[in-house]
């Protein structure tokens, strides 16, 4: 210890005509272990610390004394229920030295006041307060029973639906007391840079492709609605050309079968695959480059 005065403070200091033989500290001083609080241990009353379970009002100067208000009071045992010990808990009230007597109630599980003060009694709207009436021990005794639970149930339904508003309200608002702000920031951060990390790799593979424009992921469904587009080659065309053709021709043989239009047709067609032919032997020859290719027509019909 620091000091003589902590040393007796604390019960570690031992005189020299102290002599184990006489027994402990407590009674080589002629003293109860709990000091001051066991004055009147001969009489079976010890002195604690007690806190008010309740609003009272005083009786003897009609103060309110609040719930939590804590007292030096007396401690005594006053009788049984079947096993369980009574106890009586007496104090002087702060304002007027009034005494005041509270006993427990073993049956009820709460405390009773004796004398000295009385209860106070709140009443309140339950509408008002925004909370739920809760039902008393009789009608929770008759919800085992099941024809009053099924006169009851529509009733109870009812209930159910309009109290449904108030008590999602009130899950916000203990949602947002008792919410985890690291937690929900944390999240919110990884789900960013996922999202950052997405539209990189989508903005990527787009310019890899040679598009100006971020691409968005494939689907199932846009790739059954492509699946369902068919664009027309250009053997489709030909070949629905020629069958128009010979469609509008006649099937008896001879030049005079022909008409007028149709052989316009026909050599128009002729001009068209030997125009073809040629562009494609000279690009292979390597006449001219293809950014010219647009001038082939117009040299083969001037000439």
């Amino acid at each position: 210890m620091s000091s003589l005065a902590a040393a007796r403070a604390d019960n570690f200091y031992y005189p020299p005509e102290w002599d184990p033989k006489k027994g402990g500290l407590n009674k080589f001083h002629g003293q109860h272990a709990l000091r001051e609080r066991a004055r009147k241990i001969d009489q079976g009353i010890l002195i604690i610390r007690f806190e008010m379970p309740f609003n009272i009002w005083c009786g003897g100067c009609e103060s309110m004394i609040a719930k939590g208000v804590r007292f030096n009071a007396e401690k005594k045992q006053v009788g049984n229920y079947y096993s369980t010990k009574i106890w009586s808990f007496s104090m002087k009230s702060a304002c007027c030295r009034h005494e005041i007597v509270i006993h427990t109630d073993p049956k009820s599980c709460e405390y009773v006041i004796i004398s000295g003060a009385r209860k106070k009694i709140e009443e309140y709207d339950a509408e008002d307060a925004e909370t739920l009436l809760l039902p008393v021990d009789d009608d929770k005794n008759k919800l085992a029973d099941p024809f009053y639970r099924l006169e009851h149930q529509e009733k109870d339904m009812k209930k159910k639906k309009e109290a449904e508003p108030v008590l999602v309200r009130l899950q916000r608002v203990s949602d947002a007391m008792h919410s985890d702000d690291y937690s929900l920031n944390k999240s919110l951060r990884a789900k960013l840079r996922d999202q950052k990390k997405r539209v990189a790799e989508e903005e990527a593979s787009s310019r890899k492709s040679g598009f100006g424009l971020r691409l968005l992921p494939r689907s199932e469904e846009d790739a059954v609605a492509a699946s369902r587009v068919k664009f027309a080659t250009q053997f489709e065309k030909n070949r629905k050309n020629k069958r128009a053709l010979i469609q509008a021709t006649s099937i008896f043989s001879g030049p005079s079968s022909y008409s007028e239009s149709d052989k316009r047709r026909l050599d128009l067609e002729a001009k068209r695959r030997k125009i073809n032919a040629s562009s494609a032997s000279k690009l292979l020859v390597g006449g001219f480059k293809p950014s010219s290719w647009a001038q082939v027509p117009a040299k083969f019909n001037s000439s």
